[in-house]
């Protein structure tokens, strides 16, 4: 509770303060009403309790919905604080390892779950719930404190007897969400809730007739996750039966003694309402809207420094001098890989040349290139840059030497030109970089999606051209390494030939390494490395390794016998 509290401070701390003075006056309210009305009873003259009965209950409806539009908006500030810290545990480390670990995405699916409402109400709606609960629970112990001025031991016996239901019934409350089986059923349904109402999925879901298949397997998902708390928080009837048994005794014993009191009629009405208002401090709503909320916050603490860990890579102060590229003896696993993708690598990139990387599936050409761009550290052995290993090297001097065209690459919802140069660029290093690609584009502030204003969206090929000029502005920015991986598949043959034709021309002096399937392509490099079982199993130009009928000239002849076939 202490780290909900303090979450709720952090948030907004106006809001909080006005949150907690608005839980503490409507607790005290149940109570002052329970004594306005036996002081109107017994009064003789009724202006005055009339008055203050009237006072009560005109406070009474004002701070209700008070309180719940201070609790809307704290839980927003709240909700919109722990996705920030969430992005900035995904975005902070400098590594990727946390956002390829099944685990942590895993544990951020069910972390995310209190702003997206899949398995309970976002806290926007929750801080209501949890206000109404918290004042209920204070109205009650309130309530037992007017009843023991009374007797002392009636309000002692309610209170506990109701508090005591927090115990008995202990396990409806006890439901840990930080499990395999609640992580993976959260994952399911957030995916199958992202395949409905994301973009991407949308043409196959109506082309197949997927629309109903996609609305089962969310229910089910979301089913699952239903049928995981209830088993982990149904009623055991042995704990249920204690419970109503202390309670029947406890409630019986003090209106017995109040019925058979000699006290006044007025009195008696005041502690009756008293001793039924206690009831407020049993299980009840506290138990199931405020765990979901603390776990929340708990959830991006504990993702935090997770995340901060596994994506953790050490960070050197030199600053990079040179584009030459050496891999020593490199070996690189995955968390929980059975095998090395890379084992034993060894492979000299001198500065200023362009070297084709290719090889079966899974041979570790992707790899490769997160090594480049140290996304990830080798697991053994060393990546240098003119010799110097780049763990020692500043990160971020690093990268930016670096520029790179991935095979999924990003289409940023955003106009062209802050595609092109996300971080900024002169109009004219942007219309540059976009002619070098053969790109044609007349207004360089189109937002690139059809979902905003005056918006459009491109071909696969345009957005191909589009990244390919991202990387080229960043050339122009300083970067003097190229990594290109399958930069063009989705061009047509010609298409892809002339296009790295152009980006080779337009990036010469820099060290270009294209990871590409077609070799058409590959052969306009300086030399050509094939990749197998995670080593370097041929090295040369095109003409040399086709000349030493290698496992080059094996895959070479199988694509070129395909395309005379067509």
């Amino acid at each position: 509770m202490g780290d909900f509290a303090g979450a709720l401070w952090r948030a907004h701390r106006g809001l909080a303060t006005a949150w907690w003075i608005l839980v503490l006056a409507q607790a005290m309210l149940p109570a002052a009403f329970a004594y306005e009305v036996g002081s109107l009873i017994a009064a003789a003259d009724k202006t005055g309790p009339l008055i203050g009965l009237g006072t009560v209950f005109l406070l009474m409806q004002i701070l209700a919905p008070l309180h719940g539009q201070v609790s809307t908006n704290l839980g927003a500030h709240l909700s919109s604080r722990l996705q920030d810290r969430l992005i900035t545990a995904a975005t902070g480390p400098p590594g990727i390892a946390h956002l390829e670990s099944a685990a942590l995405t895993g544990e951020l699916a069910v972390a995310r779950d209190f702003d997206l409402g899949i398995s309970g109400p976002p806290l926007a709606l929750s801080m209501g719930l949890i206000a109404g609960s918290l004042v209920e629970a204070l109205a009650g112990a309130g309530q037992a404190i007017l009843l023991a001025t009374w007797h002392w031991w009636a309000g002692a016996l309610l209170g506990t007897a109701w508090l005591a239901t927090h115990w008995l019934l202990r396990d409806a409350a006890r439901w840990s969400r930080d499990t395999p089986e609640v992580r993976y059923a959260q994952r399911r349904a957030e995916y199958t809730y992202r395949l409905a109402v994301d973009p991407p999925a949308g043409k196959e879901i109506r082309l197949f007739g997927l629309s109903d298949w996609t609305v089962r397997q969310f229910v089910h998902n979301r089913q699952k996750l239903v049928d995981l708390r209830w088993q982990a928080t149904k009623l055991r009837q042995r704990g249920l039966g204690v419970t109503l048994a202390v309670l029947t005794v406890a409630n019986g014993l003090v209106f017995w003694t109040l019925a058979t009191d000699a006290t006044a009629l007025g009195v008696k009405a005041t502690f009756a309402q008293a001793a039924i208002g206690t009831a407020a401090l049993a299980f009840g709503g506290l138990n199931w809207a405020l765990p979901p909320a603390i776990e929340a916050v708990k959830a991006a603490d504990r993702l935090d420094r997770s995340m901060a860990e596994v994506g953790a890579l050490p960070c050197g102060s030199r600053i990079p001098s040179g584009t030459a590229l050496r891999f020593r003896h490199v070996r690189f696993s995955y968390p929980n890989a059975d095998k090395p993708v890379l084992d034993g690598l060894d492979l000299d990139i001198p500065a200023g040349t362009s070297l084709a990387v290719v090889g079966v599936n899974g041979a570790g050409k992707t790899t490769l290139v997160k090594l480049i761009c140290r996304l990830y550290d080798p697991t053994a052995g060393t990546v240098e840059a003119d010799g110097v290993d780049l763990k020692t090297l500043d990160l971020t001097s690093w990268r930016g030497n670096v520029t790179a065209v991935f095979q999924d690459f990003i289409r940023y919802q955003l106009p062209l030109k802050d595609n092109v140069a996300p971080t900024g660029a002169s109009e004219e290093d942007i219309r540059a970089a976009l002619a070098a690609t053969d790109a044609e584009f007349a207004d360089l502030d189109t937002v690139l999606s059809k979902g905003y204003d005056g918006g459009t969206d491109l071909s696969g090929g345009q957005w191909q051209r589009v990244a390919l000029a991202r990387a080229l502005a960043a050339v122009k920015q300083g970067a003097g390494i190229v990594v290109l991986d399958e930069p063009t598949a989705q061009l047509d043959i010609k298409g892809e030939t002339e296009a790295f034709t152009r980006f080779l021309q337009h990036t010469k002096g820099c060290t270009t390494i294209l990871v590409s399937h077609r070799f058409g392509t590959v052969r306009q490099a300086d030399r050509i490395c094939v990749l197998d079982n995670g080593k370097v199993a041929e090295l040369g130009s095109h003409d040399e390794l086709m000349a030493a009928n290698g496992k080059y000239r094996t895959m070479f002849d199988l694509q070129a016998a395909r395309f005379q076939h067509d």
